[in-house]
């Protein structure tokens, strides 16, 4: 019996010299400085991990924009508006997915969410072109010509003489502005009749 609670004591007595050191360790490692530490794998791998989701989520960004724009062009709108919601999921701050989400809803002939697109591209950028260009075209949808006529005009004015779109616009200003004057002036005449 004797050697049993020899043995019994050794390995309480390792036990605690264990814990004690588990804890000394502990404490010491806690109140170190940073330059003492020891750099454990956590550390270094936070930003690593960090900046790999960040990484991703840019190139997760870039894929579905171009998807977006590539659906756009073949004027598959319902897929490229798909694509900008996801884009716009990732980065909300990005005013050209709200344009282009506005370009979708244009062609699948949904002019009020179209404007808001376009006026919420607008409100995170005032100098995106495209937006007045996109919020002319959805305002014209609602037979909202004063307001078209205005939109298409702050475009001109942004617009270098160069722009692609610039002849096109031009020519929207000038047959809305006379839809717009010819409405005008039917509602003055029948005021100025009316009174007789």
């Amino acid at each position: 019996m004797e050697p049993q609670k020899k043995r019994r004591d050794q390995r309480l007595r390792a036990l605690l010299i264990t814990t004690a050191l588990v804890v000394v360790g502990g404490f010491a490692i806690a109140y170190l400085p940073n330059t003492l530490r020891p750099t454990s794998v956590m550390d270094g791998s936070q930003d690593e991990r960090a900046a790999h989701v960040r990484e991703k989520t840019e190139a997760e960004i870039r894929q579905r924009f171009d998807q977006g724009v590539a659906m756009l062009q073949a004027k598959n709108y319902e897929h490229a508006l798909t694509a900008f919601h996801r884009v716009l999921e990732l980065s909300p701050n990005m005013p050209e997915a709200h344009v282009n989400a506005g370009f979708a809803l244009i062609g699948l002939k949904r002019y009020g969410i179209a404007r808001d697109f376009f006026e919420g591209a607008l409100a995170l950028r005032k100098t995106q072109l495209n937006a007045y260009y996109g919020l002319a075209e959805a305002l014209e949808g609602m037979n909202d010509l004063p307001g078209a006529l205005g939109a298409m005009r702050a475009y001109l004015h942004l617009a270098p003489a160069d722009d692609p779109y610039r002849r096109k616009a031009e020519a929207a200003v000038w047959e809305w502005g006379g839809k717009v004057n010819a409405a005008h002036s039917s509602v003055t005449m029948t005021k100025n009749g009316a009174g007789h």
